[in-house]
């Protein structure tokens, strides 16, 4: 089934059904569990339950989420997206004699698109959580709150891996807030409540259980560790909350799977713990995320693997090579190393372990649990940043060669990490291309690594300047492309 994700806040309604009493004897076994009802107080002090329980009685069926929702709602606001978009233009409407028809939609005219999307306060000063999809390519960020004002938006930080954003609203007042809760907390089977906006009905909220953990293989992206809940969530729903009985924030609605459009009961959030870290990443000033290197490459452990080495279950991360000199192979990690748990939490693939490693901060050390040979062991893993070595030099440039417009830098672990470089150690790689440049119409693209220019090998940004200023008869460009060698001539 394909997944949406969702450009527009999602919401619908799970009801709680109780079960007819069918006779006496029934009604004295319910008067009797009576007893034992839940504390899902939904007061004004959030009192939760010091213990999971099922419903046992009429009464506690009906229960109310209004004073959770009236408590949290405010802090939950609509994200309007504008940008400039091209439409394209067949040559037949460059006819004046079409223009006279089409006037002001003749395709080919830019115009001004609007998405619409949800997110949660979560700092009093107006610093909002929302997706990256909401707002990207976005000219123009407002947050609409619950009240009906209206507030322009800075965006503080953003990352298309983790589909995650962090804006800032532009107003010196005190805003309200939805706490950030301990998503490690979460278990299959709690009740959760989707508060969003979507088709762009106005806010609305819906109930479900917490379905799964640990999901991966959900979009597109690097990131795959989602919550799974069945609260109806539906387009416009993304960056919109997804919250636990005790009025706290423990996911950021992102996606659903659907065949139409609409919710099956199969949508998915980015964990609270995730939300904390990339938050803390925009408090502290970076424009850039970025997660810890390890230097080294995981797969997941296959029944026929575990079965190969002797494993119990087919769960974890196994390591399939590491990169000389990297924390990795510094630590002691091993090819045909199994990690299974990270700080004592279990690793159900390689996505989790990413995850764990993540959240678990940079500037700290993880607890690996390993398993090789039968045998269980701890590995202490420094937690930092990817080493810029050798310096990225960035350069842009100039001149009449194919390279005009291109700014390059050179790879370095911590290049190769924020440019997705896979499999690649060195050389020199495309991180920007001007618009409208000599580049650009040659159809350079962000992320290519120029090899070679005329045979000779491009190992550094000044050389690649300098072989840019010559004016040989042709061009003989060798360009690594996601892997694919791309070799072309230019006169």
């Amino acid at each position: 089934m394909p997944m949406d994700v969702m450009n527009e806040p999602m919401i619908s309604d799970t009801g709680v059904r109780a079960a007819p009493h069918r006779a006496r004897v029934r009604s004295r076994r319910f008067a009797v569990a009576g007893a034992l009802s839940i504390a899902l107080a939904l007061s004004g002090n959030q009192v939760f339950a010091q213990e999971r329980q099922v419903p046992a009685a009429q009464a506690d069926v009906m229960l109310s989420y209004a004073p959770l929702v009236k408590e949290t709602a405010p802090a939950v606001v609509n994200v309007y997206a504008e940008r400039m978009v091209q439409r394209r233009m067949s040559p037949l409407f460059s006819d004046p004699f079409f223009g006279r028809f089409f006037g002001e939609q003749m395709p080919g005219r830019s115009e001004r698109q609007t998405s619409l999307g949800s997110g949660v306060i979560v700092t009093g000063d107006g610093m909002v959580i929302t997706n990256n999809h909401v707002i990207a390519g976005a000219d123009d960020v407002r947050v609409a709150l619950a009240d009906g004002r209206e507030f322009p938006c800075t965006v503080l930080l953003k990352d298309d891996r983790y589909d995650l954003a962090v804006l800032k609203i532009e107003a010196d007042e005190e805003f309200p807030t939805v706490p950030i809760g301990n998503s490690d907390d979460v278990e299959v089977g709690d009740i959760s409540l989707a508060i969003g906006n979507p088709f762009a009905v106005g806010q609305t909220v819906t109930s479900g259980i917490i379905s799964g953990r640990a999901r991966n293989a959900v979009n597109d992206g690097e990131f795959g560790f989602f919550l799974q809940t069945d609260a109806a969530i539906n387009p416009g729903n993304s960056g919109g909350a997804l919250l636990n009985m005790k009025g706290e924030l423990i996911g950021i609605n992102t996606a659903i799977f659907s065949s139409g459009g609409g919710s099956n009961g199969v949508g998915f959030a980015i964990p609270a713990n995730m939300v904390k870290v990339f938050l803390k990443a925009a408090e502290d000033g970076e424009t850039r995320f970025q997660r810890p290197y390890v230097g080294a490459t995981f797969g997941p452990v296959t029944s026929d693997i575990a079965e190969a080495l002797g494993l119990k279950a087919a769960r974890g991360a196994i390591i399939s090579a590491t990169r000389p000199g990297s924390p990795a192979e510094k630590a002691g990690l091993e090819t045909g190393s199994v990690i299974i748990a990270v700080n004592d939490i279990p690793v159900e693939h390689p996505d989790a372990l990413l995850y764990r490693l993540t959240v678990a901060g940079i500037g700290n050390t993880a607890d690996l649990t390993v398993e090789r040979d039968g045998q269980v062991s701890h590995v202490a893993l420094p937690l930092d940043l990817a080493p810029e070595d050798p310096p990225r030099d960035t350069r842009v440039i100039a001149g009449s060669s194919p390279f005009s417009g291109l700014t390059v830098e050179n790879v370095s672990p911590r290049v190769a990490e924020e440019l997705r470089l896979s499999g690649i150690d060195d050389g020199v790689v495309v991180s920007d291309i001007e618009q409208g440049s000599t580049a650009q119409r040659i159809g350079f693209a962000r992320g290519d690594v120029i090899v070679a220019v005329n045979d000779a090998p491009i190992d550094t940004t000044a050389t690649l300047e300098d072989v840019a200023g010559e004016k040989p008869g042709y061009w003989r460009l060798s360009i690594n492309r996601g892997g694919r060698m791309i070799n072309q001539i230019f006169r």
